[in-house]
């Protein structure tokens, strides 16, 4: 059986905390028995529906097909194991695509260093190659082409086509991050979490480069993310179906709808802005968010909606002695401005977080990198 119409094992990654909304956009995309890990969710699928996955996942990282599992106890019986996979049918061997990536995910105690893991991994995978072809493909720790990775756990390895390359989280539209930016993936969970139904406000005081209001326009108007991206792994994986991708972005094109949601992004500084403003033509919604250089509090809220703050908490930017006084000024404009709201604030300090001056509804652990962080909800009545 031709390796796209396989059914095996997807792994989907994502940082911890997101796998619930991650969970969630999968089941809505028709896949089912799904199982939900740390940071992961497990379904089942072929090659080809990683395609589809790719195209339309916000809150994803990588999207993993699995080609074998396996015992291993050493670094011989990885070696055997990957030798044992037909490479030759999978990869490239010449030609532009004729590249490898080999990157691994390593917990068994006879291993200290995961490079040695992929230089073992990738050894089998050319000498394969080598056998079968004649040939063998360059490789090198680039993610651009064909990219393979390793899980061992114990005495278990599987083997998996990382069917992405580069994080989804990378749209390609960002062009501007300024300081310590929302990465994508995260800022499209911290929105499904607030419940916005995209038809009501979403207001977004200061927006930094834009992550947030660009990520809320992409979801309003029911932009598939990954039409933003112009490289896959799965482009440089033998039995690429070119014609079914079109096929799929062409859908997915014709999905796209204008909305009614007003989006408000604001910010004090006038570069903030313009890099947002140039992040938001880049991705094609430019004109979906209404910028504007003002102080926070003087963030107009254009009725009912949801109100999304992500400040600074003294991690990376801030100077913590001063940001109590920011906390309290965002707690104020919550009272003064946000009536017929639900205001958000996402911080990973809980104690400058004290300073808002409201009770909370909900509080929704997130992690920003190794931060530990919370979105935090109050009902503004």
């Amino acid at each position: 059986m031709p390796l796209n119409d396989c059914k095996e094992k997807i792994l989907i990654t994502c940082p911890k905390g997101i796998t619930p909304w991650l969970a969630g956009e999968v089941r809505a995309l028709g896949f089912s028995d799904l199982k939900e890990g740390e940071a992961a969710v497990e379904t089942q699928g072929t090659l080809t529906d990683t395609m589809r996955l790719n195209l339309y996942l916000r809150t994803g990282h990588r999207v993993l097909y699995r080609l074998k599992a396996f015992r291993a106890n050493n670094p011989f019986d990885l070696y055997r194991g990957a030798r044992g996979i037909a490479w030759e049918d999978i990869l490239h061997d010449r030609g532009e695509h004729a590249y490898l990536c080999v990157t691994s995910t390593v917990d068994t105690p006879s291993i200290t260093d995961t490079r040695f893991v992929n230089q073992k991994t990738k050894d089998a995978i050319v000498d394969r190659m080598l056998e079968r072809r004649g040939r063998r493909p360059d490789s090198g720790p680039t993610r651009d082409k064909a990219v393979v990775h390793v899980f061992w756990k114990e005495n278990d390895v599987e083997l998996y086509l990382d069917t992405s390359g580069e994080p989804l989280s990378r749209r390609g539209y960002r062009k501007i991050p300024l300081a310590a930016p929302m990465q994508e993936s995260l800022a499209a969970a911290v929105i499904a979490a607030t419940g916005w139904d995209k038809t009501g406000c979403f207001v977004n005081p200061m927006c930094g480069s834009g992550t947030l209001a660009i990520e809320a326009a992409l979801y309003a108007e029911g932009r598939a993310p990954g039409l933003l991206r112009n490289n896959y792994g799965f482009y440089h994986l033998r039995g690429f179906d070119p014609v079914e991708w079109r096929k799929l972005r062409l859908q997915a094109r014709a999905e796209k709808h204008e909305s009614s949601a007003r989006i408000v992004a604001t910010d004090m500084d006038p570069e903030a802005i313009a890099a947002a403003k140039q992040n938001a033509k880049t991705a094609g919604v430019e004109q979906a968010i209404e910028f504007i250089v003002c102080p926070f509090a003087a963030t107009p809220v254009p009725g009912s909606g949801v109100i999304v703050v992500n400040p600074p908490y003294g991690e990376r930017t801030g100077d913590i002695a001063t940001l109590g006084e920011l906390y309290k000024g965002i707690g104020d404009f919550f009272k003064q401005h946000g009536k017929g709201c639900n205001g958000f604030i996402f911080t990973g300090n809980m104690t400058l977080a004290k300073s808002i001056g409201l009770r909370t509804k909900r509080r929704i652990s997130f992690y920003n990198g190794a931060i530990e962080c919370r979105l935090l909800e109050y009902p503004l009545y």
